[in-house]
């Protein structure tokens, strides 16, 4: 009889998980709160990048931090709260943003891209690609010199780990987006990275992987759990309650509150994210683009284009700020200004919540105080880029094999 697997978490983590799970032959069922058409891997900017070598937390980013901070419409906002696990995080991302610590976890980020990325391909050749995928890159875009400056040294430091970058100047990046006037200095191309449109992505491996015979239960909030000793014997939900033999707790932001109720306590908050797609603009770009000034993303998604970015730290259940979505698309009009796309209705407005870590890390591991439990979170904005790859870790993990990569610095203990 085939082991039963339970997963709590039907986002781009929980569903890469499935798939290597399912093919290895257990036998999963997949619990998600909402119904897998808009959470947080459904409207981000899909891009699947084994350059973003470098932690949230680096050098600068607490300086830079604390000028955004109070204002509502900057990149990184945190809405001002009595909060201790906010607290908490806080402390713990202060004493991570440096460079030793930036530089001891960079290998370790780059293990698990690099992986990723390999194996997304081959999840793209299984399953077919309906969900966009391109391997042209992804542009760094800057405007000053003193980001140029930056740009190119993180460059330097992406080559040591054996990525091929490109410095273009402004003609040369103007040459590759032809048909769109680019107001900005010059740019760094990873020509390594590629993008997808996440939502269809998502939606294709729900269809594929239910066709398969993976069970869903959707829309199913979880209650509670029951315990035995080392064991966690089943999940209550809204939709009542489902036995485990092993269990994957991959919930995106949600993931401390539903430790909480294991009694471990995970550090790591929601960082909100906005996005607006446009269809089908009259001309649209033929490369994604990292606008660095602005922290914008801009993605060409087959005849559509989104934009996003912004990071805001103000809970799980905190409203929608439109103004922030404002300032991102303001922020790209003045690199493409004569981009044909106008502000859209607030209705047109996505957000998600990005599962954030105090040192950059996810957690990806069994915890001691259950011997059948497999905790995989905390990706930040690169949960698409490392999907696969954690997906085939949890794999590994369950079925009690060697792990592709050395997982060790993503303990799910280490802040214990």
């Amino acid at each position: 009889m085939r082991k039963k697997i339970t997963i709590v978490g039907g986002g781009i983590i929980g569903l890469c998980s499935a798939y290597y799970l399912h093919n290895d032959g257990y036998d999963v069922t997949v619990i998600e709160r909402g119904d897998i058409t808009d959470g947080t891997s459904f409207g981000n900017a899909g891009y699947v990048s084994p350059s973003h070598i470098h932690p949230l937390p680096s050098p600068g980013i607490i300086a830079k931090g604390l000028r955004w901070m109070m204002s509502s419409t900057s990149p990184f906002y945190i809405k001002p709260r009595a909060n201790w696990d906010l607290v908490q995080w806080g402390l713990t991302f202060w004493k991570n943003a440096n460079h030793d610590t930036m530089h001891r976890n960079s290998p370790h980020l780059d293990r698990l891209l690099k992986l990723s990325r390999e194996l997304m391909n081959d999840v793209r050749d299984d399953i077919g690609n309906e969900f966009h995928m391109e391997e042209k890159g992804i542009l760094n875009v800057y405007k000053s010199e003193a980001l140029e400056k930056n740009e190119i040294r993180l460059a330097k430091e992406a080559a040591d780990y054996g990525i091929e970058t490109r410095i273009l100047n402004a003609k040369e990046l103007q040459d590759l987006e032809p048909e769109v006037e680019i107001l900005a200095r010059g740019a760094v191309w990873y020509p390594i990275d590629a993008h997808i449109h996440p939502g269809k992505f998502v939606m294709h491996l729900h269809k594929h992987l239910a066709a398969k015979g993976v069970e869903f239960v959707l829309n199913a909030d979880v209650l509670n759990f029951e315990t035995n000793g080392s064991k966690i014997t089943s999940v209550i939900t809204t939709k009542g309650k489902y036995p485990v033999e092993e269990l994957v707790l991959s919930p995106g932001a949600w993931l401390p509150v539903l430790t909480k109720k294991l009694g471990i306590h995970l550090i790591l908050q929601a960082g909100k994210g906005y996005s607006m797609t446009f269809e089908k603009p009259a001309v649209n770009l033929r490369h994604p683009a990292i606008l660095v000034d602005g922290r914008v993303a801009m993605t060409p998604m087959g005849p559509d284009l989104r934009m996003g970015g912004t990071m805001e730290i103000s809970g799980l259940d905190s409203p929608k700020l439109f103004k922030r979505a404002r300032a991102i698309y303001d922020a790209a009009m003045t690199y493409y200004p004569n981009l044909p796309v106008t502000f859209p209705g607030t209705d047109k407005i996505w957000s998600g919540l990005r599962p954030l870590s105090p040192d950059g890390l996810p957690y990806i591991g069994k915890h001691s105080k259950y011997d059948n439990l497999v905790i995989a979170g905390g990706h930040a904005m690169i949960g698409v880029s490392m999907a696969t790859g954690t997906g085939k870790i949890v794999n590994e993990l369950i079925a009690g094999r060697p792990t592709s990569i050395d997982i060790s610095a993503y303990n799910v203990e280490r802040y214990k």
